[in-house]
Order: structure tokens, then sequence, then C-alpha cells
């Protein structure tokens, strides 16, 4: 960590910290009226956000795949998308200054538990430019200041953005610096940021597992992370065929690239034969390709073989990883060996053994005849999400408003003292 890149760091906290305080004391309706006008100036910059889009995608690496381009698309529709977004969290309940929990003690003292804003939250995410107004919003619903750090592929995009947050921040009265975006994509702040004891009170990951993985290792400031995007669903010998059918393809295949997608299959050994080929057809047919276990192998031997690491794999792209497995206990020890603790989903008429698949994965989002891909912050009506959160402490699954307050104690007396 560079000491330009830590005194920068230390000046932008500052301007945060105080920035945090003063909206942690602002009404709902200024937070809310804020959020309204950052909509409405992500729609009148819209000609400028495209433009930043393209000169991001244009100097992005061949190598990148299809996937990785995808996630960094802007199109008019996911403009309007985003500030639709926006506008959904506007439209929340205020979750500041929510009682808790109260009681009284024999001595008189009352107590009550009082949700509160964490305060400055660092979020560092990587291709998807949505992102940064997702966190934006959230953060400043929920009454905290936010220091973005958007991936170098996403500068351009990330610092449009940015400024129509900003605007909507002035114009319901707010302090700019409640949502700051750092002003360089050198690693060094990364750095800085993870070691800001001081100035920031959580750190929010949002990108593949290289990032997560060293944000955990270096970070001195509490981290709310979430592995990889490794979801399953599991076909149970009870599914309806056509609901499976056409729940595998949303799963896998309507955004391949994102965490919420399915990335292995897990099928009954009962109806391997008469349901899988169907839906791999269903699959082929979108561009989907396949890495098998020996069970499948043996009934399509045209499917490729899976490797000892492809149960293991994040795809986020158009490939699936498929298994047989001799019902609900061997599709949860599956699951449970090979999972990332993010989304699993069961499809089954069998309401004994989809209950018991809910009670039994571990997960942050369990799902039961729905596609993995409704683990979304917006499909939750959170509005949005600032990430998915895969952890077992503070906050699971979509993180939104309620998930970035804590809480303090007031305690209400008449003048008693432990003598």
């Amino acid at each position: 960590m560079s000491s330009q890149a830590a005194a920068v760091l230390d000046d932008l906290t500052k301007k945060a910290r105080k920035a945090a305080s003063l909206l942690s004391q602002s009404s709902d309706e200024q937070r809310a009226l804020a959020l309204k006008g950052a909509a409405f100036a992500l729609r009148r910059r819209a000609s400028a956000i495209l433009e930043a889009n393209q000169a991001d995608l244009k100097a992005l690496s061949s190598e990148r795949n299809e996937a990785f381009r995808d996630r960094l698309t802007l199109t008019p529709e996911r403009i309007e998308v985003m500030a639709k977004g926006v506008e959904a969290i506007a439209l929340l309940s205020d979750p500041l200054g929510k009682v808790l929990a109260e009681w009284q003690q024999p001595n008189g003292l009352s107590f009550r538990r009082v949700s509160v804003p964490i305060g400055v939250i660092g979020m560092i995410y990587e291709s998807r430019p949505n992102v940064g107004a997702d966190a934006a919003a959230i953060c400043i619903r929920s009454g905290n200041a936010v220091l973005l750090r958007g991936g170098a592929e996403s500068q351009h995009s990330a610092r449009e953005i940015h400024a129509a947050m900003v605007d909507g921040l002035l114009s319901a009265g707010l302090d700019p610096h409640v949502v700051q975006i750092l002003p360089s994509t050198d690693r060094a702040f990364v750095g800085a940021l993870l070691q800001a004891t001081n100035g920031v009170d959580l750190i929010i990951p949002r990108g593949g597992k290289g990032l997560v993985t060293r944000v955990q290792q270096e970070a001195r400031v509490p981290v709310l992370a979430h592995a990889e995007g490794l979801c399953h669903t599991y076909i149970h010998k009870s599914a309806q065929p056509d609901m499976a059918r056409r729940v595998v393809v949303d799963a896998k295949l309507r955004r391949p690239g994102i965490c919420g997608a399915t990335e292995t299959l897990l099928i009954d050994a009962d109806v391997v034969e008469t349901l899988l080929p169907a839906m791999v057809s269903d699959l082929r047919a979108k561009g989907c390709d396949f890495r098998v276990d020996a069970r499948v192998h043996a009934v399509m031997p045209e499917l490729p073989r899976a490797t000892d690491d492809d149960f293991d794999t994040e795809w986020l792209a158009p490939v699936l990883s498929v298994a047989v497995v001799d019902g609900l206990e061997e599709a949860l020890a599956h699951i449970e060996r090979h999972g990332s603790g993010h989304t699993e989903a069961i499809i089954a008429e069998d309401v004994q053994a989809a209950e018991k698949f809910i009670n039994g994965v571990g997960s942050a989002v369990v799902m039961w005849n729905a596609s993995t891909q409704f683990c979304d912050g917006g499909e939750f009506g959170f509005g949005a999400e600032i990430g998915i959160a895969t952890g077992r402490i503070h906050a699971r699954g979509p993180v939104g408003i309620e998930q970035l307050t804590c809480y303090r104690y007031e305690v209400r007396g008449q003048g008693q003292v432990r003598g």
C-alpha cells in the first residue's frame, strides 16, 4: 500500500464519516427524495452513460469471455431497469429508527433496541457497472456513506453512474460525499481501503473468487462477503417434467454470467433416462455445453465427461455440470461437498421431500419449484441488492437496506444508580 494512496483515502473517509453522520440525521423523506432525483439523473444522463460504457467495451481485452462482456454491457433497457431499481428502493419503508425490542427491568429502567446505520461502507466490485447504482442507492436509503471502487474494465461507466447518484443527493440537499468513488483503479487504493480501520466500518466485495479471496485475506476492516455462486438445481423423482424443463433452462441460461445461475444439475436416478435427454435437448438448442458424471455418460455417451474439478467450478458461462444421485440424501451430500452456500433449488411435487431439502440445505437461499436466478434483491422485494452474503454472521442472501443496519440500545431512567 503506497503512502500516497493511504493519504488520499484518509481524506475520502473523513469526508465520508462526516457525510454519514449528517445522513443518519436526515429524514426518511429526504433520503427517498435523493433516490428519486438519482433515478431521474440516470435517465437524463443515459446517453453519456452509454457512451462511457462503449469506451469500456472497446478497451476490453479480447481474452475476456462473452459472459464477462455481457456483465459489463449497458443498454437503454438496462439503464431503465437500474433507474427503476433506485426508485423501488426509494419507496421502501424507512429501515432506521425501528424499535426492534423493548422491555423494562424491575428497577424501572426502560430498554429499547433500535435500528441505526452501520456507518461508512467500502464497496469493491468488478465488471457490472449497475452495482455502483444499486450499492449507492441502498446505502443512501439505509443512512450509510459509501466509497465505491469499481473494476478497471468498467471505470468510465462507473464514473457516469456515480455522477447521477451525486445529482440525486444534491437535489435533496444532502452532502454529496455520501457517495464517493475512488479516484483511481490503481490496486494500491484497494489495499488502502482494506486497511482503513479508522475510516471504514464494513467492506463488501462483489466479484469473482480472486477478488473475494484477496479481500478476506488482506482486510483489517470487517468483511461481508459472498463465496462463489456455485448453485445447484436438484430434480427429484416427483418433479413435474414440463416444469423441470422450463425451470432448468431459465436457471442456467437466462443470464449464465450471474452468481445466481445454476452451475450443477442433480437428477434422481429414477427419472434420468426419461427426463434428462429432453432437458439436455432444451439446453443444447440454446447453446449450452455439458460436463457429466459417469452415470449420465452411460445414458448419454455423446456428452463430455466431467473432470474431478468440474463440480467445484463456477462456470459463469453456458456450461452445466450434471450428476445422477440416488435420492434426496445423496443430493444433499453432493451439495454439502461441492456447494458454496449461495442458492440451491429443488424441483419436486412431493411436499415432504421438498421440506426435507429446504431444512437440509445449509445455503443462504433455498428454493422450491423456482429458478435459482430469483436470488436477486429486486425479486425479493428489496428494490436491489448490494450483494449476496453467503456467510452466517449478520446478513445472509441478498443484502438490502435492512441488512445494512445494525442497532443500538437506548436506556431510559429516572435517576437510578447502581450503588
